[in-house]
């Protein structure tokens, strides 16, 4: 089950259900499917920051275990509950079983990053807290647009698809941050130095 919830929390699984997720969203209106991937990507900018701070800088707090927000958690948490809430949505349930379930399953990849020892309890909190707020955020907007999202059943197929596709898939993105963190703290210490 942890390996499960691992990779459902790698952005090489997350991400290709979120894209699938915003070309859904922009059958019906395009500003929306903006809107997703924007704040989206704003999750994934704090989560990247906290990651080059850490690999480049060292830099963590000691006190409470913290050196980063844990990626798989923010993003298990944004997708899967966007995702299910608008399908939930769809299919007349409503957006809160979907919400549940999302919220659920982040809290479960949470929980799994913590016994593979991958992360910290706070940072697995930090990383469930920001993929609920970038969901939140991205949901008041679509209940705020009045959309009716087409072909829910096509978009169950759709999503199931790229689920078989993407799973087990990873992104090297940990491998970027650890390999180019260091280069990029010397561009910013010369560039500090130089300036003042």
């Amino acid at each position: 089950m942890g390996h499960i919830l691992t990779n459902v929390g790698d952005a090489g699984f997350s991400l290709p259900i979120a894209f699938a997720c915003a070309l859904w969203l922009a059958t019906s209106r395009w500003r929306l499917a903006m809107r997703w991937i924007v704040t989206l990507a704003l999750g994934m900018g704090l989560v990247g920051a906290t990651k080059i701070i850490h690999a480049g800088w060292h830099t963590e707090i000691d006190a409470i275990g913290f050196r980063m927000v844990s990626g798989h958690t923010m993003l298990a948490t944004a997708t899967m509950t966007v995702v299910l809430a608008l399908l939930s949505d769809r299919v007349m349930l409503g957006k809160a079983p979907g919400v549940a379930m999302g919220l659920l399953i982040g809290a479960a990849t949470a929980v799994v990053r913590v016994h593979d020892q991958s992360h910290s309890p706070i940072e697995v909190i930090s990383g469930w807290f920001v993929g609920a707020a970038v969901a939140a955020l991205f949901l008041r907007a679509y209940t705020r647009s009045a959309a009716e999202l087409r072909w829910p059943a096509r978009a169950m197929a759709g999503f199931a698809l790229v689920a078989m596709l993407a799973y087990g898939r990873s992104m090297p993105f940990e491998e970027m941050i650890d390999t180019h963190s260091p280069a990029l703290r010397a561009l910013v210490s010369h560039e500090v130095t130089t300036r003042f």
